[in-house]
């Protein structure tokens, strides 16, 4: 005789294969960014977090494996991991598009809270120095190296100009104004920021 499916009991989800509930995740990101502003990458705690967001810590652990990967997490968030490469067709247009989408990460409420905290602490510790490294740097290096490449190609760059100089010339003043200073960016700062990378770049 065969059993009625509708009458069977439900059956339990294999274990390690829990779905994890959204709410709960973003309500930790968002206990991350209030206990940072409280007291700061250091003295932030898993334990913190979790009463933030009114879960346990097992819930936290189940996402991210300590503090650092859980604000990595987020940075990376809004870094340029991901982004394609500008392609306007000329070198300052391509890093006027490099300069905005710059701009407009540091500008956001998390990345100018957190990665101050976590230069401070990268240069103490080489382990926290890889990760913010490949969570910050890696897709920022990636665009450069395109924009590099293909004003390259087109003649416009000579063949000595490195990635690494185009992020040192474009990223170092942004840094400096936007996080460091704090100070707004004017109209037409991205602008003439543009014509001295391209004349940097040029001159190497």
């Amino acid at each position: 005789m065969t059993s009625d499916p509708a009458a069977s009991p439900a059956r339990r989800a294999p274990a390690g294969a829990a779905v994890l509930r959204e709410d709960v995740t973003e309500a930790i990101r968002a206990a991350v960014v209030e206990e940072l502003a409280a007291v700061g990458f250091a003295r932030m705690s898993i334990e913190g977090i979790a009463r933030r967001a009114g879960v346990g810590k097992t819930a936290v652990y189940r996402r991210w494996k300590s503090k650092l990967h859980l604000v990595l997490d987020l940075v990376g968030a809004f870094a340029a991991d991901g982004l394609p490469v500008p392609a306007t067709g000329s070198l300052h247009g391509d890093v006027r598009a490099l300069l905005e989408v710059m701009s407009h990460v540091l500008r956001h409420p998390v990345a100018s809270a957190v990665i101050p905290d976590l230069l401070v602490e990268a240069a103490r510790n080489p382990e926290i120095a890889d990760a913010v490294r490949g969570a910050i740097l890696e897709g920022q290096r990636r665009l450069a190296e395109g924009i590099v490449a293909e004003a390259v190609a087109r003649g416009e760059l000579s063949e000595s100009a490195t990635p690494d100089r185009a992020l040192d010339l474009a990223i170092g003043p942004l840094y400096w104004r936007q996080v460091v200073v704090r100070d707004e960016v004017p109209a037409g700062y991205l602008d003439d920021l543009a014509r001295s990378v391209v004349a940097g770049l040029r001159a190497a």
